[in-house]
C-alpha cells in the first residue's frame, strides 16, 4: 500500500467525522430543547392552617337547608357516578361498595353480604342525613380508615340531590329535616 491509499483513507474516516461532528451541531440548533423554568411539577397541596379551614368548614350551608330545594332527577343523575361501585335495587346485593338501598336511617356498616373496614364499623350510629352528607363529601377526612376511594362530592347542592334521591330508594322514605332544625348530637 503506498502514501496515497492511506491518505485516502485517512481522509475518509477525517471527513466521516467532520460529517458526523457537523450533524450533531446542526441537529442540536434544529431541535434545541426546552428547559422548563423549574425541574418537575407542582402539585398543589392545600396546606391546613389553624383558622381558615374551620372557617371554611363554618361557611357550608346546613344540609337541611338545601334538602327543601333539592331534585331527585339531578341526584339520580349524580347517582350514575356511584353506580359503578354500589347498586340501588332492593335486593341486589353488593358490589365494590354495599347496596344503598335503604341508606337513609340505616345502621352504619350494616348492609347484609358486605364486608366494611373496622373504621366504619367501629364509627356505629345511623345513616342521617347530615351524616351522609359529610361522608359523602370526603369519605377519608369524615371516616379515616374507610376502604371508599371515592373522592368525595364537593358542592353541596350535588349532595342534596343525591340523598333526595337515595331517601326515595326505600319502602318509607325518612321525612326530610326541617330547615333550620339543629341536627341531632351523635
Amino acid at each position: 500500500m503506498d502514501s496515497f491509499e492511506l491518505n485516502k483513507i485517512a481522509g475518509a474516516v477525517l471527513g466521516t467525522l467532520t460529517f458526523t461532528l457537523g450533524l450533531s451541531v446542526l441537529s442540536g440548533a434544529i431541535f434545541s430543547p426546552h428547559h422548563g423554568e423549574k425541574p418537575g411539577y407542582e402539585i398543589a397541596v392545600q396546606e391546613a392552617s389553624s383558622g381558615g379551614a374551620q372557617a371554611a368548614a363554618a361557611a357550608d350551608v346546613p344540609i337541611a337547608e338545601l334538602l327543601g330545594k333539592a331534585s331527585v332527577e339531578k341526584g339520580a343523575a349524580i347517582a350514575k357516578k356511584c353506580g359503578a361501585c354500589h347498586n340501588f335495587e332492593e335486593g341486589a346485593g353488593a358490589k365494590v361498595g354495599p347496596d344503598l338501598y335503604g341508606v337513609v336511617g340505616r345502621p352504619v356498616a350494616s348492609a347484609p353480604g358486605f364486608a366494611y373496614s373496622a373504621a366504619l364499623k367501629a364509627h356505629g350510629g345511623t345513616w342521617t342525613f347530615q351524616d351522609l352528607s359529610d361522608f359523602i363529601k370526603n369519605p377519608k377526612a369524615d371516616i379515616p380508615g374507610t376502604a371508599m376511594g371515592f373522592a368525595g362530592l364537593a358542592k353541596e347542592t350535588d349532595r342534596a340531590d343525591l340523598l333526595v334521591y337515595l331517601n326515595t330508594l326505600s319502602h318509607s322514605p325518612q321525612p326530610l329535616p326541617a330547615p333550620g332544625a339543629a341536627a341531632p348530637a351523635p
